[in-house]
């Protein structure tokens, strides 16, 4: 005989909808997003009344990029992507998926949840599937919002390269697309670290914050070259696999890599989290 209450089904607690208007009324999600649309209209007004006839743009691959950014709206987007992907991606996506577990737990209303009774598994699985939700969300919104205001502001021009001649408008669409497809897989290491420490701590600060400054550390770990091919199992040495996809013919040998590295290291930080959470005893 079942002991389960009648009527009780679990997959029909924490419904996905739910929990996306409750993150969706948080303060850090709306500021998170409102930034990635307020990102390029910065870099719009940086350009328009930074002073063109200044020369000193830093020098090398930057430069050229600056230049290109004022040529045509998918310039602009490509020059908003570069300048976010190092560090400001990294940090969103580390918050949507670091804050969601631990703030509960803060909050002390891990607990209450899991008497509703929600499963665990369930529970961390519909967070889990939220948090990259609004992840992917901000990455789309970062790139729609620059394509969008650099059109109208640049016009809609072919895709230029520093690595190659000019990509044609249409065929460069494909390209951005394909550049976030690749951003999307390769944050998702950040997101399995973030969503890990986010089970282990009760500090959401600590979550992300300590995803943030281990993806660094593996950063910097990555331009040290004495360490030579050991650098290829950093979850960031392909971090920027993706200039390949703007070269003619496209160089996909580390996009491929880096996808398979990315998808590794989510999985085993997932996977963890699962094992952990519906393991260890929650009090908070």
């Amino acid at each position: 005989m079942s002991s389960a209450a009648t009527g009780y089904r679990p997959s029909a607690t924490l419904p996905l909808r739910a929990e996306i208007r409750r993150q969706a009324s948080r303060r850090r999600t709306q500021l998170a997003l409102g930034f990635m649309v307020l990102l390029p209209l910065i870099i719009l007004l940086a350009f328009e009344f930074g002073g063109g006839d200044d020369d000193d743009n830093g020098g090398g691959a930057f430069s050229s990029l600056v230049d290109l950014a004022t040529s045509g709206g998918l310039n602009f987007a490509l020059f908003a992507i570069f300048v976010s992907a190092g560090f400001l991606l990294v940090v969103v996506v580390a918050l949507f998926c670091g804050d969601t577990v631990a703030s509960e737990a803060s909050w002390g209303s891990l607990r209450y949840l899991l008497a509703i009774p929600v499963p665990r598994a369930r529970l961390l699985g519909v967070k889990l599937v939220v948090a990259l939700a609004y992840s992917l969300t901000a990455l789309l919104t970062l790139a729609g919002t620059a394509l969008l205001v650099g059109t109208l502001r640049y016009g809609w021009h072919p895709l230029g390269s520093t690595v190659a001649a000019e990509i044609p408008a249409g065929e460069g669409v494909l390209r951005l697309l394909a550049i976030l497809g690749y951003l999307a897989v390769t944050l998702l290491g950040v997101a399995g670290l973030a969503f890990l420490l986010s089970v282990l701590t009760d500090a959401a600060l600590g979550a992300v914050g300590g995803a943030v400054l281990l993806w660094i550390l593996s950063s910097i770990l990555d331009q040290i070259t004495a360490l030579g091919s050991l650098r290829n199992f950093l979850p960031t040495h392909f971090s920027d696999a993706w200039l390949g996809l703007l070269s003619t013919p496209m160089q996909t040998d580390d996009v491929v890599k880096g996808s398979i590295s990315a998808i590794c290291y989510a999985t085993l930080f997932w996977s963890f989290a699962f094992y952990r959470f519906t393991r260890k005893d929650v009090t908070s």
